[in-house]
């Protein structure tokens, strides 16, 4: 056996070219739809909480809270809990109320251009 360039053997038969692999075909792309949108805040909100909960359960000491004249005694986190959703209620009226005032002024302004 005769050795032509290094360590390659020589054979009979010539080297084939290479194959062109065919192109990959492009990814289809899917549409979000509502359905999906709403899948992903199901599952960011169960996440959220489960460290909700875990916050709870950590910080179980009890607490004294005064509130208008009211005093009590609760858990913590519970009572943080309590503050974070008075928060978001208020400003989620504060918001629903600017949202109102933003629909009627464009209602307005829809009536004036007729």
């Amino acid at each position: 056996m005769t050795h032509a360039q290094g360590d390659e053997p020589v054979t009979g038969t010539p080297p084939q070219p290479p194959v062109a692999e065919p192109a990959p075909a492009k990814p289809v792309k899917i549409k979000r739809t509502r359905v999906s949108g709403t899948w992903v805040a199901i599952i960011v909100a169960l996440i959220i909480l489960v460290f909700l909960l875990i916050f709870i359960l950590q910080n179980l000491a009890s607490t004294t809270v005064a509130f208008l004249g009211m005093e009590g005694s609760m858990p913590l986190a519970v009572a943080m809990l309590f503050s974070a959703i008075a928060g978001a209620l208020l400003v989620a009226l504060v918001g629903g109320a600017r949202i109102v005032q933003l629909r009627k002024a464009t209602r307005k302004a829809n009536k004036a251009l007729r």
